[in-house]
């Protein structure tokens, strides 16, 4: 009962804002030639979520400033990608860009269909509604089944229920979905650290890796699923010194090329290879 009471608890002050802070807060000693791509990125993070959610992504900006062998240019990119990833696609936010296309006069706005996966749409509900949901779509197999779901402007009716999916957002650090992305976020970030201790000349090929987790559905779950292939089969293996790989980077460059399907066989034989290759020499 006490974590029920702490969840309803939570489910209030997110929705009601309490968590919410007054500004935003840059990074101490934040080069002004960066301050350009961080302002982009706090601006996009507080249209998708809140000011609260643009402050941890300075915050965790923050780790990089004066680190040794972080120069303007991967800054840079660690924070755009950065925020690309923060600001992950859900069905929250097609309602929220939806409503931000402009009208022309004269012409029907388009109508936006997409599909997705049932586990997908109950992972952005609160954890207090999504996890019983959950484990009722895992009991009658019906978790990976797809759905179209229809974004318009069309109507008043259609306008009216892309506001109340857009006002969802206040859920969306409640979800599963969240906490899965943040997971992410932070290995993610934890690998960039050690790239800049270990492998220096493979940190470019770890921040970009973030670009393989992109969009919705079964093509964002392939991405996400790859992505950890490589992390647990070449770049950790290599920091931890278990294994030596002479051009990491483009070990992880090859790996990334290999074409994706269900079960991940391609990228693990490619995987393999490379292992093979390396403990071979």
């Amino acid at each position: 009962m006490p974590g029920f009471t702490n969840i309803i608890r939570s489910t209030i002050r997110e929705i009601a804002g309490i968590n919410d802070v007054a500004t935003v807060e840059y990074p101490a000693g934040l080069p002004a030639a960066m301050r350009p791509i961080a302002q982009d990125g706090v601006a996009l993070l507080i249209d998708y979520q809140s000011p609260a959610y643009a402050q941890l992504y300075c915050d965790r900006l923050r780790r990089f400033i004066g680190k040794r062998g972080v120069d303007d240019a991967l800054f840079v990119e660690i924070a755009r990608l950065l925020a690309a990833r923060m600001s992950y696609l859900d069905p929250i936010r097609i309602a929220q860009l939806k409503l931000h296309e402009p009208v022309t006069p004269g012409r029907k706005p388009a109508v936006d269909k997409r599909r997705f996966r049932l586990d997908e749409l109950v992972s952005s509900l609160p954890d207090i509604v999504g996890k019983p949901a959950m484990r009722l779509l895992e009991r009658i197999y019906c978790a990976h089944r797809t759905v179209q779901i229809s974004f318009s402007k069309a109507s008043i009716l259609g306008i009216k229920r892309l506001e109340f999916e857009a006002w969802m957002r206040h859920w969306r650090r409640l979800s599963t979905r969240y906490e899965m992305e943040r997971v992410w976020v932070e290995r993610w970030l934890h690998m960039i650290d050690r790239a800049l201790t270990k492998r220096p000349d493979a940190v470019i090929a770890v921040v970009r890796s973030a670009t393989m987790i992109e969009g919705y559905g079964t093509g964002y779950r392939h991405g996400m699923a790859a992505w950890h292939q490589i992390i647990d089969g070449l770049v950790k293996p290599s920091f931890d010194g278990a294994l030596d790989i002479a051009d990491l980077s483009g070990a992880i460059e090859r790996a990334r090329a290999v074409p994706r399907d269900p079960k991940g066989e391609l990228l693990r034989k490619t995987i393999g290879d490379i292992r093979g290759h390396a403990l071979a020499h």
